[in-house]
């Protein structure tokens, strides 16, 4: 049920300052730092078309990274922030934190809808309207669920379904703090057309 974690690849960037970032930005480089978990910051270069699509995919600043650079441990980050510019709104820098397994963090995680041949609500015709397909959970970076299952038995035209409803993952935690919507059973648009006459 864990979730798989994406590798990103860097390499180790030599000499720090303007001038070792600006030369990096010229070979086609965007310049980062790891910092975190009581180690030396480790100045990064990650190559840029392979950061514009990992940022173009979405969620980027709440997925984990299993960090790959060579002569270095693999080690489990989180993005902290990335740096623009200003006129081209292309990335210029990226701060990352390494985590530890015991670290707490906030990331998104997917909805999977199970069981929807045993909702009598589906059966009559009503509609699954999922109102969160990802959940934004407070999870251990060692424990990630890969999603978290609502089962559909039992429900009705008209049933709602809350996060509370939910069994989720031990250890996670939703991120807000009240009892939001998920999904609910609609009816049918030609039921609903008649019960308004």
């Amino acid at each position: 049920m864990a979730r798989e974690i994406p590798d990103f690849i860097a390499e180790v960037r030599t000499g720090t300052g303007k001038g070792a970032a600006r030369q990096a930005r010229r070979e086609g480089y965007v310049p980062g730092i790891v910092y975190g978990d009581h180690k030396e910051p480790l100045a990064i270069n990650i190559e840029y078309y392979s950061l514009l699509k990992r940022l173009k995919a979405g969620r980027f600043l709440s997925t984990l990274f299993n960090l790959k650079v060579e002569g270095q441990d693999d080690v489990r980050v989180i993005c902290r922030g990335v740096q623009r510019d200003i006129v081209r709104d292309l990335p210029t820098h990226v701060d990352f934190m390494r985590l530890r397994r015991t670290s707490r963090v906030n990331l998104f995680i997917h909805v999977t809808f199970i069981n929807h041949d045993a909702a009598p609500g589906i059966k009559r015709g009503g509609t699954l309207t999922v109102v969160r397909p990802e959940v934004e959970l407070e999870v251990t970076a060692g424990d990630i669920p890969d999603h978290i299952t609502v089962d559909l038995t039992g429900k009705n035209i008209g049933d709602v379904i809350h996060i509370n409803d939910i069994v989720l993952p031990e250890g996670a935690r939703p991120t807000i703090d009240r009892n939001f919507v998920i999904a609910n059973i609609s009816a049918p648009s030609g039921l609903r057309s008649t019960d308004n006459e």
